[in-house]
């Protein structure tokens, strides 16, 4: 499970201690006075540990401990023991930032029920500080455009359930935001939420980063038993070694692995959500991945939409970047100008979500202090310059002006229209024509809408009009 520290001037107690602990299942490291506390300490954190206030031939008393553990080491939950115990030591030890104090002689089962709880206090703080310390990805689903509803009302439904769970979708459009969301309203979400990387598990070192070790009877959890009770997040499977897969597929079908140098097998129960950018049928063909694993993996298949298909959400969205980046990067918080939001809906996404947060992020750090975001401070090819002049690419130049401007107008057109999502109503109200006109001047140029993913959507007919 994990180590506990049991510090006490009386040998015979501490070995009792431990004794009764590890037939708990627990592992132990045992110490006389301070120097031997502090130096177990350095050598290996413990989870948790167990002190005692009144510590014969030991420079600091339990007291003096506590307190300098707590400065280093404010996350250890530390159990005060001791013979001499009253009201005032507890109260002080509480003050001081101990978990609980138990009086000797002690019961047993009282010492194992504090114990427990305690090392679940550890295990639940570790966690958090693991999640502070990876940056991740604000887990906000922001939009509402019809494509963005139908995505997050797939997500409700499955949330409460257990299946397995395979969200596609291309690289930066959100896939590891929706494990979240599924996981933050799921009956796991008091458990942790465990991210596997799925291209950096070698298959050398993949057992024991996943089942963890038994060395010396120390325990070291993997990731699996990290994320016992909660969710495993299987990110980018499609670039898993193959040698990977077939382990991966055993625990899927086992749920039950043992740790490297253990003897004994460990129970985990874990819902799993994988990701993939990937063609995983193709992947399957090229006997690139396995289909057992693949069928495992693909109970529930939900798509997570592209920043493309959903470019009404674009305002939204990049109100609540530039929120975030204001209060925790102490970024000035901007508005976009009119045509700055105009061109960040008109404009390609290969990046999707994260791209738009990045141009965004430089724009606030590279741009001015104050006032409203410019279309020149997002730092894109084909804007206005600072003389007012088009950057025209050389396609454009390379035209007479009649095939030119009819280049222009179909581009803009079909911005305009995926923009306000198809609505021609008020593509019309906006670009300054009648919507009968508007539908006209849409046929003549052979721009087209149809439902894409429940949005409508306009793009170029290709089929050439001269047969």
């Amino acid at each position: 499970m994990g180590d506990i520290l049991i510090v006490d001037d009386e040998k015979d107690i501490r070995e009792l201690v431990s004794d009764i602990l590890i037939d708990e299942g627990y592992s132990t490291d045992l110490a006389a006075n301070s120097e031997e506390t502090f130096k177990s300490i350095k050598k290996s954190k413990p989870q948790l540990i167990i002190l005692d206030i009144w510590l014969k031939e030991s420079k600091l008393d339990g007291i003096d401990i506590l307190k300098h553990v707590k400065l280093s080491n404010p996350d250890i939950p530390i159990v005060i023991i001791s013979g001499h115990g009253n009201i005032e030591i507890a109260v002080a030890a509480i003050k001081q930032g101990a978990y609980d104090f138990i009086e000797k002689p002690f019961n047993i089962d009282q010492l194992t029920v504090v114990i427990a709880r305690a090392m679940e206090t550890s295990r639940l703080r570790s966690e958090n500080a693991a999640f502070k310390v990876r940056e991740i990805p604000s887990f906000e689903l922001i939009g509402n455009s019809s494509v963005f509803k139908n995505f997050k009302q797939q997500l409700e439904k499955v949330s409460s359930g257990n299946s397995r769970i395979m969200l596609s979708g291309s690289s930066g459009a959100g896939k590891e935001v929706a494990a979240r969301y599924i996981h933050k309203n799921s009956p796991r979400k008091d458990f942790a939420f465990i991210t596997v990387n799925s291209a950096s598990m070698s298959s050398e070192r993949m057992e024991e980063l996943l089942f963890g070790s038994e060395v010396n009877g120390k325990v070291h959890m993997g990731l699996l038993e990290k994320a016992n009770g909660g969710i495993l997040y299987l990110d980018e499977v499609g670039d898993m070694p193959i040698g990977t897969q077939s382990k991966i597929l055993r625990i899927l079908v086992d749920q039950q692995f043992m740790r490297i140098g253990g003897n004994t097998n460990v129970s985990v129960d874990f819902r799993v959500i994988s990701s993939s950018s990937h063609n995983l049928l193709a992947e399957i063909k090229d006997k690139n991945f396995r289909e057992e694993l693949y069928h495992r993996l693909n109970v529930i298949p939900i798509s997570v939409p592209s920043l493309e298909e959903r470019i009404e959400d674009i305002p939204l969205i990049s109100n609540f970047f530039i929120s975030e980046l204001s209060e925790k990067q102490g970024l000035p918080k901007r508005n976009l100008s009119q045509q700055a939001l105009v061109h960040l809906q008109s404009r390609n996404w290969p990046g999707n979500i994260r791209q738009l947060r990045n141009v965004l992020e430089r724009s606030l750090i590279l741009g001015a202090q104050s006032g409203e975001i410019t279309v020149n401070e997002l730092q894109t090819k084909n804007i206005v310059s600072n003389d007012n002049t088009v950057d025209l690419n050389s396609n454009t130049l390379g035209l007479p002006l009649r095939e030119a401007r009819e280049l222009f107008e179909r581009d803009y057109l079909v911005a305009q229209v995926n923009r306000f999502g198809g609505n021609i109503s008020k593509t019309s109200n906006f670009v300054g024509m009648e919507r009968s006109a508007l539908h006209r001047k849409l046929k003549s140029l052979n721009v087209v809408t149809s439902n894409d993913s429940g949005a409508r959507v306009a793009k170029t007919d290709d089929i050439d009009t001269n047969e």
